[in-house]
């Protein structure tokens, strides 16, 4: 895990470095705020251990710059300071810190602090990709269903309108909405398609597709998810 350290003190950043290499850790350092954003945007993470009195530019501006842009807004920051007044906490976490510390602060604390927060966000991570309804997981990014943790074989539709179903759950769809929203802009597709899919949904992920649990009907209205599933 690739670490960077920015603190404008030399000795700080010598005794967390020490620490982390103990660990394992693959550490970078910088000793401003112009330094800091500038290896940010040439190079790639894992992990922020930020001071927040930097000089040119200011822990806090550098976390903001982070939460505001798509390639950092989840690279994990734990924030020091030599400051104890617990607006300055407040303010930090705020701004998108993750954790913060105030100097003077021991190694071995900061290095928990840091597994404790890596573990968080790999957990949120987790529940970001994969969603979980009764004995199903969706996984968003590998487009992948399982049942009781055996692979489901949906296609591609079947999964985009299971997804679209579950991202919505609560809520009743009819078929037009169901095309507009799963089919998009495919050309010829009849309302009634809606309806055949829905029972080869049914078909791989129902116990009994005739009494669904997951995806259900709405009589003389259209399909959906119960909020509480």
């Amino acid at each position: 895990m690739k670490v960077l350290i920015v603190d404008d003190e030399p000795d700080i950043v010598e005794l967390i470095s020490y620490h982390l290499n103990k660990e394992g850790f693959s550490v970078s350092s910088a000793f401003d705020g112009e330094e800091a954003l500038a290896k940010i945007r040439k190079e790639k993470f894992d992990f922020i251990i930020l001071d927040l009195m930097l000089p040119n530019v200011q822990g806090m501006e550098i976390c903001r710059i982070m939460r505001s842009d798509p390639k950092t807004k989840n690279v994990p920051i734990i924030m020091l300071t030599a400051k104890g007044e617990e607006v300055d906490k407040i303010l930090g976490l705020e701004m998108g810190a993750d954790d913060y510390m105030t100097k003077p602060f021991s190694p071995r604390e900061l290095l928990a602090r840091i597994k404790t927060v890596m573990r968080r966000t790999s957990e949120k991570k987790t529940e970001e990709t994969v969603i979980r309804i009764g004995k199903l997981a969706i996984n968003k990014e590998t487009f992948t269903v399982t049942k009781d943790n055996k692979p489901l074989a949906l296609s591609s539709t079947e999964f985009r309108l299971l997804l679209y179903l579950v991202e919505r759950r609560g809520k009743v769809f009819n078929r037009d909405q169901l095309l507009d929203g799963v089919w998009k802009d495919e050309a010829f597709v009849e309302p009634r398609t809606v309806d055949v899919h829905i029972r080869r949904l049914r078909t791989q992920i129902e116990d009994d597709p005739s009494n669904p649990k997951y995806v259900k009907t709405k009589r003389g209205i259209g399909y959906y998810v119960d909020a509480e599933a």
